[in-house]
């Protein structure tokens, strides 16, 4: 049993980068909690917002949670992980505390999306429902009819796109994330995908590989059709299992998922902090970047 002693004699601090040592011992808290998060996506929160830790006299890191500021109006709240031994001690609910209050310092609405067992926790926090959506896994590759939008064409992404790209994606998230776009091209090529239509960027989807499984999103388009799309595109160049988090109004898109041999893995619920506001375009948001970056 971890006693109050061993608690008064943690370190809490904000790490301004992420050594070896404490890179292994980050992964384990993943590894322990089943999650998909690899190095990258830690090198993200380090590079641009902030990882907070609680870690032991020897300097073992054994409580974590992170946050990533967008457009100077709101702030993603992920990566609350605790190792076994050390929860029900109050860690998770004191970095979660000095993240939501330095978040609200700065002017920052503190967003993140919940599990079904994080939600009452976050809600007795004061964070409120906004909308919902599901993560789908699909095991392993499988062959399907392809899908023909006749005016649209799918094809991947290249350097000179990417302004307009991002400031579809402004528009459509509801604040500017191109930092945080940058870091995923390259990591899943296979998903770098946009749609257009007479020259203008009519969908476009991203992805990064992870521990479990390559992750599909952000996907943003201005139709069901563009979005499947671009979909039976990257699922025809995909090794390998894959997640996708699909908000839950968009019905059409889980129905085609549904077909290529998707499941629903979990719920997530999004909520903001005080306020059921929902920032970005529900018409447009397909599938989202994942619980961990919005």
């Amino acid at each position: 049993m971890t006693s109050a002693t061993e608690i008064s004699d943690l370190t809490i601090s904000v790490k301004p980068s992420l050594s070896p040592a404490e890179l292994d011992d980050v992964a384990a808290l993943i590894a322990e909690a089943q999650w998909n998060q690899l190095a990258a996506d830690w090198r993200v929160f380090v590079a641009l917002g902030r990882v907070y830790a609680a870690a032991t006299p020897s300097g073992r890191i054994i409580a974590t949670t992170a946050t990533l500021p967008y457009g100077g109006r709101f702030a993603w709240i992920s990566m609350v992980l605790v190792a076994g031994s050390w929860r029900r001690r109050g860690l998770a609910s004191m970095l979660l505390r000095r993240a939501i209050d330095e978040l609200v310092a700065g002017g920052l609405v503190p967003v993140l999306d919940a599990t079904p067992a994080g939600r009452a926790v976050y809600r007795a926090l004061g964070f409120a429902d906004c909308w919902s959506f599901e993560r789908l896994l699909r095991p392993q590759r499988r062959d399907f009819p392809s899908v023909s939008v006749s005016t649209v064409t799918v094809r991947a992404i290249r350097d000179e796109d990417w302004p307009e790209l991002c400031a579809m994606d402004t528009a459509a998230f509801s604040a500017e994330r191109r930092s945080f776009l940058d870091t995923l091209r390259g990591r899943l090529r296979s998903a770098e995908l946009l749609a257009e239509t007479n020259g203008r960027i009519v969908g476009f989807m991203l992805g990064r590989d992870g521990r479990l499984a390559s992750h599909l999103g952000p996907l943003i388009a201005e139709s069901d059709a563009i979005a499947e799309a671009l979909l039976a595109r990257a699922l025809c160049d995909a090794a390998g299992p894959l997640f996708i988090d699909v908000a839950d109004e968009k019905s059409a898109t889980k129905r085609f998922l549904h077909q290529q041999g998707f499941a629903v893995s979990r719920p997530f619920t999004r909520m903001s902090y005080r306020r059921p506001i929902r920032f970005d375009d529900p018409a447009r948001t397909f599938a989202v970047a994942g619980p961990e970056f919005g």
